[in-house]
């Protein structure tokens, strides 16, 4: 089971902000490669490295995270995350007075 400090730490590691998606977990484990491995590094091997390493294994503990963590499909929730347009159409629906398709 992954603590509370290993999960912040590996959040720093990433670069993430509080909000994120699995998308953008990814790109910003492909960036930290793309900039730390030590093929392409500028800097001292070993820091380079070491750096690799702590990044793989920050990804491999957010992904766990992620892949445990329980989504909720209660209707609630996922009203919550209407877009503006389902939000609109479903307190007004189609009422002609603000329909686009007014006669």
């Amino acid at each position: 089971m992954i603590t509370y400090k290993e999960l912040i730490a590996a959040k720093a590691v990433l670069e993430l902000p509080d909000r994120v998606s699995l998308r953008e977990i990814r790109a910003s484990y492909i960036n930290l490669l793309k900039r730390w491995h030590p093929d392409t590094c500028a800097e001292d091997g070993e820091k380079c490295s070491e750096m690799t390493q702590r990044i793989v294994s920050a990804y491999r503990m957010v992904l766990a995270y992620c892949e445990a963590y329980e989504y909720s499909f209660e209707d609630q929730e996922l009203r919550r995350h209407l877009s503006n347009e389902e939000w609109w159409l479903e307190k007004f629906g189609e009422d002609p007075l603000w329909s686009k398709n007014q006669k």
